[in-house]
């Protein structure tokens, strides 16, 4: 399941709690395939040949950085494949069958430093799941290639019941056990559908674009925060040009609505949906913030933009993570500044 950005909100006292191992050999079904090694793909293509190809990105090797290529669906058949049954995958309604790659595989054919590299699903409505290593060493994600021995046209539609294809391509996992909780949010199972392009990238490039700055950056209820938002905010809501952007609503409004109103931002991470706010709405709120000049590598700059521009690029996540970070102003006559607080400087 994806379709729903329902973020978690790190309010007060989050600890971060410790691992818990999975022994992944009892993960598998007794009819699974064994994982092989997998082989470097021989020919990515330039560009699109159907739209069955997956397109690739990040760092790729012998490419470089950012490069985008293609695969077709008949080159990934030809590698290693694995087949389980799985029955605690969200996005069907009993006991499936699915075939695929798994990820950690994908990532040792296609990546430039494979060991080191994170895989990002990204779907075709620019929402993100993010792969961190740890991630794929306790839950062995596969890049489904076939569901019940079917290509992707004979799949079943979306478990919500709104009748969308679930292909070109998702991912699932053997079984999904939480390796860690943060109070009430648990290990979440990243199981997107509609994924078009798989990036083998940097974690700490990805991941940096959200890393807390500020002065309280490195207590427990910040890190827990920032653990939260990588996993959960960050699928739906960008900083730039990191996370995914299906929401609509990116980083900095959000961290806004945080500063400006609490009790408002707390229901929007509880219920998101229901407290969405129409362009007429966001034009119209009003932001009783300290201005904070921006800094050079923020990579945002609109004090000198219209304050309609400048309302429609800013963005976050939960307050108790973001409202540190950032100090946003909106006086009557004042230009419209963001920026990270500097190492030292405290909340207003």
């Amino acid at each position: 399941m994806r379709r729903l950005c329902i973020g978690s909100l790190a309010a007060a006292g989050l600890l971060l709690a410790g691992g818990m191992a999975l022994d992944y050999a009892n993960q598998r079904d007794a009819t699974a395939i064994p994982a092989a090694r997998s082989v470097p793909i021989a020919k990515l293509q330039a560009a699109r040949q159907s739209s069955s190809d997956l397109e690739v990105g990040g760092e790729l090797a012998g490419l470089p950085p950012g490069v985008t290529r293609y695969i077709t669906r008949e080159d990934l058949l030809t590698l290693p494949q694995v087949t389980y049954t799985v029955s605690d995958d969200s996005n069907f309604t009993g006991p499936t069958k699915i075939s695929g790659v798994p990820l950690e595989d994908l990532a040792r054919s296609l990546g430039a430093a494979p060991q080191a590299a994170m895989v990002v699903a990204i779907c075709d409505d620019k929402y993100r799941a993010n792969y961190p290593r740890e991630y794929v060493a306790a839950h062995h994600p596969l890049l489904v290639l076939a569901v019940n021995g079917q290509p992707p046209s004979s799949w079943p539609k979306d478990s919500e019941g709104h009748g969308y294809d679930m292909g070109p391509y998702m991912i699932s996992h053997p079984i999904f056990k939480p390796s860690f909780k943060i109070f009430s949010h648990a290990d979440e199972p990243q199981v997107p559908w509609g994924v078009v392009r798989i990036e083998l990238r940097n974690e700490n490039t990805v991941f940096g674009a959200i890393l807390p700055r500020a002065l309280h950056a490195a207590t427990p209820l910040m890190k827990a925060g920032y653990r939260i938002a990588q996993q959960n905010c960050f699928r739906c809501h960008n900083m730039g040009r990191e996370g995914g952007q299906k929401s609509g609503t990116p980083w900095l409004v959000l961290s806004a609505w945080a500063m400006a109103s609490p009790e408002y931002f707390a229901a929007y991470v509880r219920d998101p949906q229901s407290k969405n706010r129409s362009p007429e709405q966001l034009h119209r709120l009003r932001l009783e913030l300290p201005v904070c000049a921006p800094c050079l590598d923020d990579g945002l700059d609109i004090s000198r933009q219209p304050r309609h521009v400048a309302r429609g690029e800013l963005a976050c996540v939960a307050h108790s993570f973001l409202s540190f970070d950032y100090h946003l102003g909106n006086g009557d006559h004042d230009p419209l500044l963001v920026g990270r607080v500097h190492d030292g400087a405290g909340a207003a």
